[in-house]
């Protein structure tokens, strides 16, 4: 199931979410325009790459063009492909408009980047000798949903429901549509530690446990960045 758009009204218009989505796009719009060699370059700079991270905690000075806790930041708005970059921006395009408006614009974005940066510590933290990089919104999105969970426990969404070959539309709870999500989430990196444990030759992957911990940080954080907040426009 995908989601196709909140039903519930807002107070404002969402300039904020519409402007990450579009930083987000310009970024990866520029990603594709460079050749292997330069995109791989591209990561290395602004993606979080656990070994490097784990070496400047410990005082080494790397050669990097910003400083390796940036990246926490700077990793938000690098993707992996296009459908890494659609189904993110599709759950901030639906989850995201609401939390802004009830936040307001300053609290929320604050919140956006904090959630992401703490997220890819919990990626890093699964595994601080990595050298394999972790990149996306998915962190920072993931605090989102956390923050529409406890904003909006009723609330339905309109989703894109495949059954078999038919395509059809429901109203689903929002909180079934990322329940799902988070208990695929918590599975999957289960999993992924049991690999880690077994010493496993790193692969590319899902960060699932950045997914979990922005979720989580979501949950905790959203009180206190406002989300119910009564103030008026």
């Amino acid at each position: 199931m995908f989601p196709l758009y909140d039903e519930n009204p807002t107070r404002i218009t969402p300039y904020l979410t519409y402007l990450i989505i579009g930083a987000n796009v310009f970024v990866f719009l520029h990603q594709i325009s460079l050749s292997r060699q330069e995109l791989d370059l591209f990561f290395q700079t602004y993606a979080v790459i656990p070994q490097q991270l784990t070496a400047s905690f410990q005082g080494e000075i790397g050669r990097q063009e910003i400083p390796e806790w940036a990246t926490l930041f700077t990793s938000q708005f690098l993707h992996g492909g296009w459908w890494h970059l659609i189904s993110n921006m599709l759950f901030l395009w639906v989850f995201g408009n609401n939390i802004e408006d009830r936040m307001g614009r300053i609290r929320y974005i604050i919140f956006y980047l904090i959630c992401g940066a703490l997220a890819a510590l919990c990626q890093w933290a699964i595994n601080p000798s990595s050298a394999i990089p972790s990149l996306g919104a998915s962190g920072a999105i993931s605090g989102i949903l956390g923050a529409y969970v406890i904003r909006f426990p009723q609330a339905k969404i309109m989703t894109l429901a495949f059954l078999g070959f038919f395509v059809t539309t429901l109203r689903v709870p929002a909180i079934l549509l990322i329940g799902i999500f988070v208990v695929q989430n918590v599975i999957a990196g289960l999993a992924n530690l049991q690999e880690i444990a077994r010493m496993s030759v790193e692969t590319g992957g899902v960060a699932y446990w950045a997914h979990i911990g922005g979720f989580v940080f979501g949950l905790i954080l959203a009180p206190v960045f406002g989300i119910f907040r009564q103030d008026d426009y």
